[in-house]
């Protein structure tokens, strides 16, 4: 039998997801979609170009992609927050609209979800047992 500290990079090598890499929001207009999450992200893409515009927020990607086809499509990528009600109240202030209200999902886990101004469901997350050393 093979000790654990050989066996660790076999069983490593078999996780396959790993963490949040890319979210995709689907949009009708490109330059709204752009400006309003370059505001939101409090940061300019790194990328833009016509069919896609990629934002580098905190090592994870936001990708917008212009195909017309914005709304809510079943799931909700969570981006972390230090203060989840301030960053709801900004997002409010800046077109966004509730979809599902702050709530204490347990361990001082506080979540929402807006709607950006094109439909797309857009979740916040403040966690307190995040560890980003653990982002790979």
């Amino acid at each position: 039998m093979l000790p654990f500290s050989r066996l660790w990079p076999l069983v490593f090598h078999l996780v396959m997801i790993r963490g949040l890499r890319t979210v995709i929001y689907r949009v009708s207009d490109l330059a709204a979609a752009k400006a309003w999450c370059a505001r939101a992200v409090e940061r300019e893409p790194y990328f833009d170009q016509p069919f896609y515009v990629g934002f580098n927020v905190g090592g994870f990607e936001l990708g917008l992609v212009p195909d017309g086809a914005a709304g809510p499509g079943g799931s909700v990528a969570y981006w972390g927050v230090p203060d989840a009600a301030a960053e709801l109240s900004r997002l409010e202030s800046l077109g966004a609209t509730v979809r599902e209200p702050l709530q204490d999902v347990g361990e001082g886990i506080k979540v929402a979800v807006v709607a950006d101004p094109f439909g797309n469901s857009f979740g916040i997350i403040e966690n307190p047992h995040f560890d980003a050393g653990k982002v790979e």
